[in-house]
């Protein structure tokens, strides 16, 4: 009989890429995590890891092995789902990745409900760039992620993940009030001579922002770089910045910069993600209800 929790631990090997990232996410010792896998190597009697450099790959019969190791996480997934259905509370932990805006906007509101309506659910959440926590929740980091998608650039997709739309928001352009030198911008053209802030490449909105700059005729000059929405906000509204906002981040509150529609009214899709293996464990579904609840609120 193989060893579940080793078979685990070459599956993680695979999803992570080294021994030492697969001893982080599971908080054991490099070695520890290489002795578990050299018995994993006894037990079946075939090789399933090589040295290459200084890194480890896996032999085709240790991917036969990471196939099963998946199906079988999946299959105790699914029975803990059916157990806790089984259960007249609704009872449990949901590890939540969410990112910035959707974490202003809909998570405080969402949290009370949950708190309110459902007491025994623990919600735990961390903040994560969209493109990261679909990663690390169809590695199983995460129980449920909300992410974002911008127009014309798909959200990248795992086996394994499903998809629900939340909302939309629009995507405006920000400028400073016409005190502080935003009086002669009324489109994204007029912005060619003006220092921008954006988000660290590799974000999508990073992308989609440089792409909506190109389509108007110029480069960005892309002065300052911050994944914080709200240091976005204070760049612009200081009049040193112009910037691409998604209209969630108002939410409660005045905007505090001029906002102007961009050709098309872009719109930005907002969405849940879990592991269809685990999408009817009772507590990730109360959840999903109460920020598609909250989500209605704020539209």
């Amino acid at each position: 009989m193989l060893d579940i929790r080793r078979l685990r631990l070459l599956r993680e090997l695979k999803v992570r890429g080294t021994l030492a990232s697969v001893a982080t996410a599971l908080n054991f010792s490099p070695s520890s995590v290489s002795q578990q896998l050299a018995l994993l190597e006894k037990e079946v009697g075939v090789e399933l890891l090589r040295k290459t450099g200084r890194r480890v790959t896996l032999t085709p019969q240790a991917e036969i092995l990471v196939d099963h190791a998946a199906q079988i996480l999946d299959s105790m997934e699914r029975a803990e789902a059916d157990l806790a259905e089984s259960l007249t509370t609704v009872t449990g932990t949901v590890r939540l990745a969410v990112f910035q805006s959707a974490a202003l906007a809909l998570v405080p509101d969402a949290l009370t409900i949950l708190g309110r309506d459902y007491p025994e659910v623990r919600i735990e959440m961390t903040q994560r760039e969209p493109e990261t926590a679909l990663y690390e929740t169809w590695a199983r980091d995460f129980d449920l992620v909300i992410a974002e998608q911008y127009p014309g650039h798909a959200a990248p997709r795992y086996p394994g993940l499903d998809r629900m739309q939340l909302t939309t928001d629009a995507i405006q352009l920000a400028v400073p009030e016409d005190r502080l030198g935003g009086a002669d911008i009324r489109s994204i053209a007029d912005t060619a001579s003006c220092a921008w802030v954006m988000e660290p490449r590799g974000a999508a909105s990073r992308h989609w922002a440089e792409q909506a700059c190109r389509q108007a005729g110029f480069e960005p000059d892309v002065r300052y770089e911050t994944a914080d929405l709200q240091a976005q906000i204070r760049l612009i509204e200081s009049g040193n910045a112009v910037g691409l906002m998604p209209e969630l981040v108002w939410t409660g509150r005045t905007p505090t910069v001029r906002l102007l529609d961009l050709p098309g009214m872009p719109r930005r899709t907002i969405f849940t993600s879990v592991r269809e293996a685990g999408s009817r464990r009772p507590a990730i579904r109360a959840c999903r209800e109460v920020l598609e609840r909250t989500a209605r609120l704020v539209a």
